[in-house]
């Protein structure tokens, strides 16, 4: 609400444009448009401003309903479907009266959206190709209302070919409070029933149990979204105004896994990319607004599909890459705890080393391999090697964490033999890929569930928790942490 407060500051003083991009003037250095700009002392911009940041905030609060809700397409086929109903509104008025345009946007969204309805219950038609037919067939009325009206006399000055590609800073005061007044009604209706939404959108049939109005909410969200999608079309226009409700909320479901966070980050998102759009806008020679808007949420959501912490491509490659060298390392240092077992020194309080002949016929690989590995474990403070670079030495945090890999393979063939009947001599393949993953939690699970077992079905002996942590540590059996 303190944002709404700011918004009708910035109209105090309003002024007149009608270029389609904000500031139209003449040649100015790009540091003089970035100053001016931050001053914000043209009229026109500030209107511009506002109204771009309020199409942001309020698409992208309404976006993370129509995204979680995978309704991404009936965002595109409302903002098509209106348009009939604009140019309708406006021969009504016989002017661009912005009453007369709402009133007649909602009639044709809200029949465009009981059309669908009606098709998904009496056709074998799926959502997707109900929508684009309804999206197409009134998109197709509208622009040849459209081209009625331009055939008027007064048609070349109704400006509402403004409303096909946008024109921010064509706003005026009265345009910028409608988009006030709409984003104050998403605000407020959102929190106000914030948990009921939250049960639309994931899981309806406990809604309906509780005795929500499943379809009165439906409804509702619905017709902000309407709502939202006309008053935006002034500054972004029917073919990218569905952009603005998909891509900030879509750039935040890949930042969060929480509702209320993804609904705050999408309205940030929005704000945010209509902000750069408009400054890109006012830096830049005849460049429209609408359009940089949408470019600006576009690499929003193009950094977030790279970089997200958990869902980022790139992201994703590097933990992966990560859990692969770890996999490696654990690898080297099980085959190194291996090679000490068939010595008969696994386990013992003497230190001894692992040849890197053995360590190479132990993992079936060439001496120059294991020499890699062997490097990489050093660099993890998980082994030492001699002087000659020939013997290799646990540190004490390589040993634990051998036994403990140790522990987790055995302790997991043991669990298929026992639980899924496999045989002893089909448990390797599937233990070598668990034992990587294999949680903590889980291994003292294991471990209780098959009574403590001591040998693995092998007849090779399972590290015991004090062969891992050392003396003193808790014990399966009586220690305070496993039972």
């Amino acid at each position: 609400m303190r944002f709404l407060i700011l918004i009708a500051l910035l109209l105090l003083t309003e002024g007149s444009a009608n270029a389609s991009r904000i500031g139209d003037v003449g040649e100015v250095d790009a540091w003089g448009q970035a100053v001016r700009f931050f001053s914000f002392q043209d009229a026109s911009l500030r209107l511009a401003l506002a109204g771009a940041l309020l199409v942001g905030l309020n698409c992208g609060l309404l976006g993370g309903y129509v995204v979680v809700r995978r309704m991404a397409l009936v965002g595109d086929m409302l903002s098509h479907a209106v348009l009939p109903g604009i140019v309708l509104g406006f021969l009504w008025a016989q002017t661009k009266d912005p009453v007369a345009i709402l009133i007649g946007a909602l009639l044709a969204g809200a029949a465009a959206t009981g059309v669908s309805s009606l098709l998904a219950r009496t056709t074998r038609l799926k959502p997707d190709a109900i929508q684009g037919l309804v999206l197409a067939s009134f998109y197709g009325v509208g622009i040849c209302l459209l081209g009625l009206v331009q055939n008027l006399p007064t048609g070349a000055k109704s400006g509402l070919d403004k409303f096909l590609f946008g024109q921010a800073a064509g706003l005026s005061g009265n345009d910028v409070m409608m988009m006030a007044v709409a984003t104050g009604l998403s605000l407020v209706l959102v929190g106000w029933l914030y948990h009921d939404l939250l049960a639309l959108s994931f899981h309806r049939g406990f809604g309906q149990t509780l005795g929500l109005k499943m379809g009165l909410l439906h409804g509702v969200i619905m017709l902000l979204t309407a709502f939202a999608i006309i008053v935006a079309m002034q500054a972004v226009g029917v073919v990218l105004v569905s952009a603005m409700l998909i891509i900030p909320a879509a750039t935040a479901y890949l930042l969060t896994d929480r509702m209320h966070r993804l609904l705050g980050l999408s309205a940030v998102l929005g704000m945010a990319a209509a902000g750069v759009g408009a400054f890109g806008s006012f830096l830049g020679n005849n460049l429209p607004t609408g359009p940089l808007m949408v470019l600006a949420g576009a690499l929003f959501f193009a950094a977030a599909f790279l970089f997200s912490p958990r869902h980022g491509w790139v992201t994703r490659v590097l933990r992966q890459r990560r859990r692969r060298a770890r996999a490696e390392r654990e690898n080297t240092l099980k085959a190194m705890h291996r090679v000490l077992e068939d010595h008969g020194l696994a386990g013992v309080s003497v230190r001894e080393g692992v040849t890197l002949a053995e360590l190479s016929a132990q993992r079936r690989e060439s001496v120059g391999e294991s020499g890699e590995r062997v490097r990489d474990l050093v660099r993890a403070g998980l082994a030492t090697v001699s002087q000659d670079g020939h013997i290799l030495f646990f540190t004490p945090a390589g040993e634990q964490r051998a036994r403990a890999i140790v522990r987790n393979h055995r302790l997991w063939e043991l669990y298929l033999t026992h639980a899924a009947s496999f045989s002893p001599d089909h448990v390797h393949d599937q233990a070598e890929e668990i034992e990587h993953v294999l949680g903590e939690e889980t291994v003292r699970q294991l471990s209780r569930r098959l009574d403590f077992p001591e040998v693995d079905p092998h007849g090779r002996p399972i590290p015991t928790v004090d062969a891992i942590h050392g003396v003193g540590a808790a014990t399966e059996k009586g220690g305070l942490g496993y039972q």
